[in-house]
């Protein structure tokens, strides 16, 4: 990208309050299989920019693919002309001091290679050789294997200064394998569905043992199909991490949006639970529930040094001790609401205005081992990788469903049971947070697949848990 799009700011000539410019280019590679032969293969390229204006305290957006000085400034005399009009019916007037500082900075994926550097090649020799190992057992009837590369480079600059330049390598591999006998089917992924999701580079990827975690997702989706039902009762409940991290996404991310409980979403993904007053003083969870909004891991699917308002982002706790200190919001909801927010304004492309978005949502280790945790419950359920989930508008009432359990008895893990699922309702279930697994069991995940906003933005977000104990919850099988 030759454009100086420090010199078209510089030639604006309409009396606005403030101009920013956000170019987005990504760059998509894509691999699947179906059975033993590849399936689809597909490379995409998007790039384009999005002018956000303030004008008489109202912001307005305009996006365009045509990447040169004539066709910028024309759009951002467009939007600054439809802030304008807009400014009428302002339910808010900002002023450039509040939400749009002029941060400089850069920030790269940390990894030694490029995902670009993986030729369709090798990705098809890595898709196929997973693929082979699922279907070993007699019993697969299906077994797929996807494998998605995204490099992503973000550019922000504005009239107050903004300097930003940010490049993001990603890797998604999912294995999927159905088994059937005249029973039943069953199908096991790897840690549910396109939860393993990195940012990360080619090494990552070359280095993944495909087939041992093939061989896993087929032995047990075989061992499935012989396994009793989950048991219906109320009873103690341990989730492993990949499940966690489907119980943070939609009980703690999204009821903790900004612009969900200011009433923005509620034409189309729901408000929440949660009212403005409650940040300071809701007991959320039990004491041992600690999290944060973390933009920091290394290679964590939605690590970024700024958000795409040019914000800075750093590591804060939305819930201490548990409870309610912060919400998921960006600075214009922060400033709306008179609560405190994190650096969480996102788009899901160049065409996409920025939202309150999920990030990075993980729960902090806590100090008990994965035996003590086991071994501390006389009976129960242990639970892993989300299968499926159900949540009400408010965020408030779940069932979500899982791939794969194992009852616990006297302190031991005994037979597998399928189907199990689980259900509760927010506050009351994270009360009953009852043991916390310590670093040993903190694992990292994400989904590339998070829907929001109108037009509906499809967002990568990150999460990471400790493995979890919770008390006296309603336990069911059943598909």
């Amino acid at each position: 990208m030759n454009l100086d799009f420090k010199k078209i700011l510089s030639k604006i000539d309409y009396p606005a309050d403030w101009v920013g410019i956000r170019y987005v280019e990504e760059i998509q590679n894509s691999l699947s299989t179906n059975n033993s032969d590849v399936d689809n293969i597909k490379r995409n390229c998007s790039k384009g920019v999005m002018i956000d204006v303030l004008v008489d305290g109202q912001f307005a957006y305009y996006a365009t693919p045509y990447l040169d000085e004539q066709h910028i400034l024309k759009s951002i005399h467009t939007a600054c002309e439809n802030a304008k009009r807009a400014s009428k019916y302002s339910i808010y007037k900002f002023t450039q001091e509040e939400v749009r500082k002029g941060h400089e900075g850069t920030y790269r994926t940390k990894c030694s290679d490029s995902v670009m550097d993986l030729s369709i090649s090798d990705v098809k020799d890595i898709a196929l050789s997973g693929a082979e190992t699922l279907l070993r057992p007699k019993e697969i009837v299906h077994a797929a294997v996807s494998i998605e590369l995204v490099q992503r480079t973000t550019k922000i600059y504005s009239t107050s200064g903004a300097d930003i330049d940010q490049k993001m390598d990603m890797a998604l591999i999912e294995l999927s394998s159905t088994a059937k006998n005249k029973l039943d089917s069953q199908t096991r992924s790897n840690h549910g569905m396109r939860g393993h999701c990195y940012q990360t580079g080619a090494t990552f990827v070359k280095d993944y043992d495909i087939q041992k975690e093939a061989a896993m997702v087929s032995d047990q989706a075989v061992e499935l199909l012989l396994a009793d039902q989950c048991p219906t009762e109320v009873t103690d409940l341990v989730l492993a991490p990949d499940q966690m991290m489907l119980q943070i996404h939609e009980s703690i991310g999204h009821p903790l949006e900004l612009d969900r409980i200011l009433g923005d979403e509620r034409n189309f993904a729901g408000s929440s639970f949660v009212n403005l007053e409650d940040f300071g003083s809701l007991q959320y969870g039990s004491d041992l529930m600690n999290i944060v909004f973390d933009p920091t891991i290394d290679n964590q699917l939605a690590t970024y040094a700024f958000d795409d308002s040019g914000m800075p982002a750093t590591k804060e706790y939305l819930i201490k001790d548990g409870i309610l200190v912060r919400g998921l919001g960006g600075i214009e909801s922060q400033v709306r609401s008179n609560v405190d927010g994190v650096s969480n304004l996102r788009a899901s492309s160049w065409n996409r205005i920025p939202i309150d978005r999920m990030a990075n949502i993980n729960l902090l280790p806590g100090s008990s081992t994965r035996d003590e945790i086991i071994g501390s419950i006389e009976r129960g359920v242990y639970m892993e990788s989300n299968r499926s989930w159900s949540i009400d508008d408010y965020r408030n009432k779940f069932q979500f469903g899982c791939e794969y359990g194992r009852m616990i008895e006297n302190g031991e893990l005994t037979k597998v049971v399928k189907n199990p699922n689980y259900r509760g309702i927010t506050n009351p279930f994270w009360k009953s947070l009852h043991m916390v697994g310590n670093e040993d069991t903190f694992e990292v995940f994400g989904t590339p697949n998070c829907g929001k906003g109108e037009p509906n933005q499809v967002e990568r977000v990150g999460h990471a848990s400790p493995l979890c104990m919770f008390k006296d919850i309603q336990v069911f099988g059943g598909v």
